[in-house]
Order: C-alpha cells, then structure tokens, then sequence
C-alpha cells in the first residue's frame, strides 16, 4: 500500500527525522533547512511550520526535530534584503 502524500511535508523529510533513532539537534536543523527550502514561494512557511508542530508535536514533545520546528517558528518572518550600500562602512 502506497503512503499518502503529506502536502506540509511531500518528500517527507520531517515525518522520517521523527522515525530515525537517537537523531540530535544538528541533523534535525539540516533536514529542516531542506523542507524549507523545497517549499513553495507563495506559502507561509509560519501556516506549515505551525501545521507540522500540531501534527507531531504532542506525540513527541521532547523530540529534537520538535524543537527545531518551534525555533523555526519563532525565527520565521518575511524574506529580507540584506547587504547594498546601507550595509557598507563609510569612511569618516
């Protein structure tokens, strides 16, 4: 039987990091960073995060891909420009 497509989660990168044993904080950043970067321009990565929180969170609240999901919450906003002239010493 085939699994059914998570649309919070297609390559199911987060669903997995919650089924690897003794998985730590670091892997869970880099498969995090990953899910974000494979989602669309046009979602709200805060509406998905706080999906997936919902989906997993109560049944594994000490979990490390937990905690990288609420850090990702709180960290989460609207892209930003960074760089270009305002961000240049000037010279006095």
């Amino acid at each position: 039987m085939a699994m059914q497509r998570d649309p919070l989660d297609p390559k199911g990168l987060i669903r997995e990091a919650y089924r690897i044993d003794g998985i730590g904080p670091g892997e869970c950043r880099s498969i995090f960073l990953d899910w974000a970067l494979s989602q669309p321009q046009e979602g709200s990565p805060q509406v998905a995060i706080a999906a997936l929180i919902e989906q997993y969170a109560p049944d594994n609240p000490d979990h490390p891909m937990t905690q990288v999901l609420r850090e990702g919450m709180e960290k989460s906003g609207p892209a930003r420009r960074r760089g270009g002239w305002r961000s240049r010493p000037r010279d006095i």
